[in-house]
């Protein structure tokens, strides 16, 4: 699996990004969104029960990372068409403001390393990756149990002051770094 320090790997895939006709479809790859934030979450199937609630949460919590200057990118190894139809028939997808991403081939999954062994599918993988395409997060849940996004807008809150940051640490309060200098 790709760690911390690792660069994003060089894809391209078909993805939902839209439910108006004739907008549907776009090819994403990794220079889409050069230049920003990234955070791309992995989910194991389309049409499962916890699968849409974290993909819910990270719609509604879509305008804290644009925010940020980070692009949200979602992705399963389902296709472009099943995504689309997810979204046109789940009320809690419909408006989703940010591309599915459709890794029919498992290309994107297999580089990532995040397949679960036994299934074939990904499993709940988020990665917070910086302007430069540098991985700067990585956690990885097992296909029963679903994230916290809260907690991801959290880190990449922390990311982005580029000091330290202690145990617990939310946006405006004092960093371990403003400590150290106020006391040196």
């Amino acid at each position: 699996m790709l760690t911390v320090g690792d660069k994003l790997p060089n894809f391209s895939v078909k993805a939902t990004v839209s439910l108006e006709k004739g907008k549907e479809f776009a090819t994403i790859n990794q220079d889409t969104y050069k230049g920003k934030w990234i955070i791309l979450f992995a989910w194991p199937k389309d049409f499962t029960f916890i699968c849409p609630t974290e993909i819910a949460e990270f719609g509604k919590k879509n305008k804290d990372f644009n925010d940020r200057d980070a692009q949200v990118l979602g992705l399963s190894t389902d296709s472009e068409f099943v995504h689309h139809a997810w979204r046109t028939h789940h009320a809690d997808l419909k408006n989703l403001p940010f591309p599915m991403l459709a890794d029919l081939k498992h290309e994107l999954c297999n580089a990532l390393g995040i397949l679960h062994k036994e299934e074939g599918v990904a499993l709940r993988a988020t990665f917070i990756i910086d302007p430069e395409g540098i991985i700067r997060h990585v956690s990885v849940n097992d296909l029963s149990v679903g994230r916290n996004v809260s907690e991801v807008v959290r880190t990449l809150d922390a990311f982005q002051t580029d000091e330290l940051c202690p145990c617990n640490w939310q946006k405006g309060e004092e960093t371990l770094t403003s400590k150290l200098a106020k006391a040196g």
